[in-house]
């Protein structure tokens, strides 16, 4: 049976990060508690005066020792574009692997091309990190893109990496490869190592009128171990695969339940309940949401919405989270606390940021539990 959609006791904003002098973007992050009971936010810190998705970022960090009631800046950047000698490192993914390591995943871009890496935790308290390990290296003529919070355990207890790839069809300007993306996974074994391909590409099927292909993947374990991926498009709606073999093999993506516009997605299952949440933009351009000419400002990805389900498959109707027409909210990371309490963050940038990348907020709410029978 369907799920009722879900009840907020509680919904505070815990930090806002808006730009500001010499840095005129804080963008996508992700969560992970340490083991003294502080919670990690690390999240792409730009600097300098441009905010493009390609100009001089670097990983910083935010640290809550009050259960995520209130976040302070850490003093020392996390990760730094320099010690891979290029000038952008972003999309950030904390996860603590099966060996109990934790590790800061994210995305470097060097010239045309990309690379995915890691640093492992040095220190109990995970507030430093050692140097970075290559997991996805560059490949020629393909531009990979990994979102945040988008690292997997497996069943089988190898960690995935969901990847788009984009082909790459020169090196003029600033963009790295064709818009138009593909998809495939990545696995390394449960101490972080010996990573490889471990899926074929998949593609959008009679891709049409479509300008994004398959872009932005994510993966979820649902109940029964088979694997859910869902891919951000432009045709209304997210897509959807299934593997049943831990990430090799995938069913043919076709469109799921989830209208949206080409903006992403996140689901994340709560571990104290089994319950399964989704986080997305459910009304589209086409809806005449947004004047075409200030699309980057919001980019139609308004209302912001929250939906649950106990098979991670079949959806509640959604709470809405957030429904301002001048701002977009996107890129969400989602942790869960305990049964009821959660952390949440998402780009949630209007007119006055200059789009809707540049600011990030970050809320601690409390969900009322659903009776049981």
């Amino acid at each position: 049976m369907m799920m009722d959609k879900p009840v907020l006791n509680r919904f505070d904003i815990a930090a806002e990060l808006p730009r500001g002098q010499n840095n005129p973007r804080n963008s996508e992050g992700d969560f992970a508690q340490l083991k003294d009971g502080s919670i990690l936010f690390a999240y792409s810190r730009y600097h300098g005066d441009d905010a493009d998705d390609d100009a001089a970022c670097d990983v910083a960090g935010m640290l809550s020792r009050d259960g995520g009631k209130s976040f302070a800046p850490l003093p020392e950047r996390l990760a730094t574009a320099a010690e891979l000698n290029t000038r952008n490192i972003m999309s950030v993914s904390l996860c603590r692997i099966p060996d109990g390591t934790l590790c800061l995943f994210y995305l470097a871009k060097f010239g045309p091309q990309s690379a995915v890496y890691l640093k492992r935790a040095t220190e109990e308290n995970g507030l430093s990190f050692g140097p970075p390990e290559l997991c996805v290296p560059k490949k020629r003529n393909v531009y990979y893109v990994i979102n945040n919070a988008r690292v997997t355990i497996s069943p089988q207890g190898e960690v995935l990496l969901p990847l788009a790839r984009h082909a790459i069809v020169g090196e003029k300007g600033r963009r790295h490869g064709v818009y138009f993306g593909a998809a495939c996974v990545f696995a390394g074994d449960g101490h972080g190592r010996n990573w490889y391909q471990k899926s074929k590409v998949l593609s959008m099927p009679d891709p049409g009128y479509s300008r994004t292909g398959l872009q932005e993947p994510g993966i979820e374990v649902l109940p029964d171990g088979r694997l859910y991926g869902y891919f951000r498009t432009d045709r209304h709606f997210q897509y959807e695969s299934f593997s049943g073999d831990g990430g090799a093999g995938w069913t043919k993506p076709l469109p799921s339940r989830f209208t949206s516009p080409d903006s992403p997605m996140l689901i994340r299952r709560n571990p104290f309940t089994g319950i399964y949440y989704a986080l997305w933009n459910p009304i589209p351009n086409y809806n005449g949401r947004i004047d075409p000419s200030r699309r980057w400002i919001a980019a139609g990805r308004t209302p912001f919405v929250l939906a649950q389900s106990e098979d991670g498959v079949s959806f509640s109707d959604y709470t809405v989270l957030e429904d301002d027409p001048e701002k977009g909210y996107c890129y969400p990371a989602l942790y869960f606390l305990d049964e009821k309490t959660f952390l949440l963050s998402y780009c949630c940038g209007g007119e006055e940021d200059g789009m809707c990348l540049t600011r990030t907020r970050i809320r601690r709410g409390e969900l009322a539990l659903p009776e049981k029978d």
